[in-house]
């Protein structure tokens, strides 16, 4: 065995960087998950070093290909890439778990060999007995007692039938390292046990494969969550194993991320629908205005800017700057930063990007016409700013796309509708109808005419029947640019139905 001087750390920096991303293709990808990508991706992209991406899909019970397709395609729709592994390849492929079977049977022997693996066949009943026997808490766990059985202990135990656990021999010393994210961390001699690898029907466990994927890969820096700190001496007992056999040089630098919160302050449980990354894509979060909210939960721009780009992300992102102190998902702050990103599209961008919201919500189908193109590009600029999120542009936008005939008055919007409604409509068609300049400009000079002036009527009183009459509902985009669009004999019968219909 070596000294502890001979386990250092990677010192890589710069183009030497190598950071992962490995998850375990199990249910929905959870924003925790995906913060975890982004904060890989930008670290590797702002030291100019290499983000390799596997997939962790040893347990058969759980792993679905439903899930590892929806990792890649979380990934992609956030623009985070990678350099090596799934559907990219490189030199230390294959990039599954599942797949590398042959290549953990070979390590495991290596660390058989020299002795850093031994065989267990301690029952739990009987680590439990001799616990109680030295005086210990029955749950207090494995004792170490299998370190040193002699060939004829092991011959009597398998003639019994039992079959072998492999147990990793961990140093009897204290293991440190410094985090970071979070500093010094040492973890007592006697604080970790001699832990199983491998189980007794021979396969490896996670706690062996991924430290040894990692080695292989020549992996210098894991950024993981903070759920997995208590893990880490048992990686760094193994990295030692594996450098004392010649199957890596250094133990990788680890950087522990803050938990991410749901209400209440608890963890942001995969029950919670605001864990589902597909669930903020189906209310209409945009890439950019995600990846910017999911870069604050523990990292932050500067003190007084929180909306950035990925390009400005890069540009500054350092994981010493990570704050260890959990992050609250909260998600009036996200739809506020997807709001500012909507704003900050370019509109043909932003129009473009409304479309399957809706196809989806039947208001149009692809292909769109030549007319309705054209009204999407006049709507477009009207609603861009009043968006936080693009589901909502059925609602903003779905009146335009309608017949007179069509227009469903939403009840809220009726019971908003002053007592005089009547009246401001019958003064507004007076107008309309005479009306010869149906620019947006005319209008608004025309009904505050009639309307503010004529009837002494303030304009938020004026103009709400007018309002609901356009869209069916009580907000809308700018009512007299969606009158221009509209033009004049639609227009006109709207308010001609909504007179009709309070006249019921």
């Amino acid at each position: 065995m070596s000294t502890a001087a001979s386990y250092p750390f990677s010192p890589a920096a710069g183009r030497d960087v190598r950071v992962r991303f490995c998850p375990s293709p199990t249910g929905t990808p959870h924003v925790g998950l995906i913060r975890t990508a982004l904060f890989n991706w930008a670290y590797a992209r702002h030291s100019g070093g290499k983000l390799v991406f596997r997939i962790e899909d040893t347990d058969a019970a759980r792993d679905s290909e439903e899930s590892y397709a929806q990792i890649l395609e979380g990934l992609r729709w956030l623009n985070i890439d990678w350099d090596e592994g799934i559907d990219v390849g490189g030199p230390h492929g294959p990039y599954r778990q599942s797949q590398r079977s042959e290549i953990y049977a070979d390590v495991i022997e290596k660390l058989t060999a020299s002795g850093h693996l031994y065989e267990s066949y301690s029952t739990a009943e009987e680590i439990e007995a001799r616990n109680v026997a030295a005086g210990r808490p029955a749950q207090h766990g494995y004792d170490n007692g299998d370190r040193d059985l002699t060939d004829e202990q092991k011959a009597a135990f398998r003639a019994e039938g039992r079959q072998p656990a492999l147990r990793l021999r961990v140093p009897d010393e204290d293991l440190s390292f410094t985090d970071l994210v979070r500093g010094e961390i040492t973890f007592p001699a006697g604080s970790f046990i001699d832990f199983v690898v491998v189980r007794p029907n021979g396969k490896p466990l996670y706690t062996f494969v991924n430290p040894v994927d990692d080695a292989l890969m020549g992996v210098t820096h894991v950024l993981r969550g903070e759920d997995l700190l208590p893990s880490t001496p048992r990686q760094i007992a193994l990295y030692r194993a594996l450098i004392d056999v010649g199957l890596t040089e250094f133990v990788p630098n680890f950087g522990h991320l803050p938990t991410v919160l749901g209400d209440g302050n608890k963890k942001l449980s995969k029950r919670n629908p605001e864990s589902n990354l597909f669930h903020h894509r189906d209310r209409g979060f945009i890439p950019e205005g995600l990846d910017n909210y999911l870069a604050l939960l523990g990292w932050g721009y500067s003190a007084d800017r929180d909306v950035f780009t990925l390009d400005e992300m890069v540009e500054r992102f350092d994981i010493v700057d990570v704050n260890p102190n959990p992050a609250r998902f909260d998600i009036k702050k996200a739809e506020s930063i997807n709001g500012d990103h909507i704003r900050m599209l370019e509109v043909s961008d932003f129009a473009s990007r409304c479309i399957p919201y809706l196809v989806d919500a039947g208001i149009l189908t692809e292909p769109l016409t030549d007319d309705q193109q054209a009204i999407l590009a006049q709507a477009a600029p009207l609603v861009q700013t009043r968006m936080s999120l693009l589901a909502d542009a059925p609602g903003m936008l779905g009146f335009l796309f309608t017949d007179a005939a069509s227009i469903e008055f939403q009840a809220d919007a009726l019971k908003s509708l002053p007592a005089n409604a009547d009246e401001v409509l019958a003064a507004a068609l007076s107008t309309l109808r005479a009306a010869d300049d149906w620019s947006a400009e005319a209008l608004q000079q025309g009904l505050a005419d009639a309307l503010v002036e004529g009837l002494g009527l303030k304009p938020r009183v004026a103009y709400g029947p007018l309002r609901v009459a356009i869209s069916g509902r009580r907000v809308s985009p700018p009512l007299f640019e969606s009158m221009e669009i509209l033009g004049k004999s639609d227009s006109v019968a709207r308010l001609e139905r909504l007179a009709a219909h309070l006249g019921e």
